[in-house]
């Protein structure tokens, strides 16, 4: 299994109730794709470099997991579907 970390910002007005909510369903979408989650990051909300969305702000999280090649596009795919989520990327690690 190869290691990849994951980072995602989700809408800035989402309340704290609603952020719990979206970072459970992504680690839901890491593990259903067949990963497994080694480490969480909340990193908080930050200023972004620019506007996306007409957000200027936004909550980030970085998720260190573990899985199989075809996952990071598998997850990619999902949470480009989410409505919480503003912007996505999946690194592959060294191994």
């Amino acid at each position: 299994m190869a290691q990849y970390e994951l980072m995602y910002i989700l809408k800035p007005d989402l309340g704290e109730e609603a952020q719990v909510s979206a970072t459970e369903k992504v680690q839901q979408v890491v593990e259903g794709a067949g990963g497994s989650i080694g480490k969480t990051d909340k990193w908080g909300r930050r200023k972004l470099s620019y506007n996306i969305n007409d957000y200027d702000e936004g909550f980030y999280v970085v998720v260190n997991f573990q899985g199989e090649g075809t996952i990071s596009n598998e997850i990619t795919r999902l949470l480009n579907i989410n409505d919480d989520v503003i912007r996505s990327i999946v690194i592959r690690g060294d191994e």
